[in-house]
């Protein structure tokens, strides 16, 4: 982690307010996973209890989806404007509260309230985050470091899968949703008491309005949009109907879907760092992207043809593997491009157009297996949207080179 001491006591105060910090950040990830993770993972009991359709459950996420990328690009200026350390507390302790009042509610209104809302609040999480965890890292290594954001998530993910399970099971998926929630809420306290921002050496610059607007006069900027369109249809395919795909079409159990779901995170979580200092080492972002796409553009399309289990479970450790192997160095380009003065305001606009690819994806592959039966056309259609984010990379890799060079010249 890079430093800025003037004395060595000062650079001790320093290195241990970062080590704490980055260590909180990758934490609170970690029990906002198990919140996040237990929706999908428990849908066809949740589906059970409310009596609602795939098409409903889509809706659901679709719901969460729809507020949080809405929040997107206000949280990534506030964090900006107004720093990031605030805005990541109030984002998990309103997520945490309203998944502990989800797992208290009996009709499907007020879940889609309840999850609008809540999308709301995780937007002030995810922008913040990445804005605080990569200021504690030199430029060099801000791809590694955007990487470990996502670790947290991920781990919290394997520790849902394993134990989510055999919790509900004992006590129910209500019972387990407010037992997590609640360890959400004590967690976003400790965060506010021991976290810190890092000091600046220069004074701030204070972004106006005017400065979310000149984002949209960058080409790159549309092209990394495109891509982060592409890269959250495909974890909204895998995070949120993979178990539905297991146990509605494979006939798998949930408490054996959670652990195929616990294998495929255990997959995703050190990948996704391994493919920000690939990113780093290579200094070549767009070939990490494109070459992850179109091994994702297979295997998405291999969930739904391959027959035979061992078969399938390969397939997807792959496709877990490259899920997010270049979520780094795609929210990289930005930031490396325009400089780091604009890092949460580029992340929220880039996880503006993500989540509108979540949004859709959630919904429509709801509405496919209600109309179709099946999941099948839904991940085929996913494999296809990957070429085109293969397409999309070619391009980036271009306008990247070009834009890094106008300086020199």
């Amino acid at each position: 982690m890079s430093t800025d001491p003037s004395t060595p006591a000062a650079a001790g105060v320093m290195r241990r307010d970062g080590i704490n910090t980055v260590a909180l950040v990758v934490f609170c990830q970690v029990v906002h996973g198990l919140t996040f993770s237990a929706i999908p993972l428990l849908l066809p009991l949740i589906r059970a209890d409310l009596q609602i359709s795939f098409t409903q459950a889509g809706m659901l996420s679709a719901a969460a989806t729809l507020s949080y990328a809405l929040g997107q690009i206000p949280a990534g200026y506030l964090s900006d404007r107004f720093g990031p350390g605030r805005l990541f507390f109030i984002g998990l302790l309103g997520w945490s509260t309203l998944s502990l009042c989800f797992g208290l509610i009996h009709a499907f209104w007020l879940a889609m309230v309840t999850q609008l809302v809540a999308g709301a609040f995780r937007a002030l999480m995810f922008a913040p985050g990445l804005a605080l965890l990569a200021s504690w890292f030199p430029p060099e290594r801000r791809a590694t470091a955007m990487s470990l954001y996502m670790l947290g998530g991920f781990a919290g993910t394997i520790v849902l899968a394993l134990g989510g399970p055999l919790l509900t099971a004992l006590y129910g998926w209500r019972a387990a949703f407010i037992l997590l929630s609640a360890i959400g809420i004590g967690t976003a306290f400790v965060y506010k008491a021991y976290a810190k921002e890092k000091p600046r050496v220069q004074p701030l610059q204070l972004l106006a309005l005017s400065d979310i607007f000149q984002l949209f006069r960058y080409p790159i900027m549309w092209v990394c949009s495109g891509l982060q369109f592409v890269r959250f249809s495909v974890v909204t395919s895998v995070n949120f109907w993979l178990p539905s795909l297991l146990v509605a079409d494979r006939g798998l159990s949930v408490q054996t879907a959670g652990l195929v779901m616990a294998m495929s995170a255990a997959f995703t979580a050190p990948s996704n760092t391994l493919g920000g200092y690939v990113s780093d080492r290579l200094k070549n972002p767009p070939l990490v992207i494109g070459g992850s796409l179109a091994i994702l553009a297979c295997t998405s399309t291999l969930l739904v043809v391959v027959e035979s289990i061992p078969l399938l479970l390969l397939v997807i450790a792959v496709n877990s593997i490259f899920l997010q192997f270049y979520f780094g160095p795609l929210f990289l380009v930005p930031v490396e491009v325009l400089g780091h003065r604009v890092a949460g305001t580029a992340t929220g606009f880039s996880n503006l157009f993500a989540n509108i690819g979540g949004f859709l994806t959630a919904y429509t592959l709801g509405v496919v297996k209600d109309q179709a039966g099946t999941f099948t056309w839904g991940f085929v259609g996913i494999g296809g949207i990957c070429l085109v984010g293969v397409a999309l990379a070619v391009v980036l890799a271009r306008m990247r080179t070009r834009a890094l060079a106008a300086p020199a010249a």
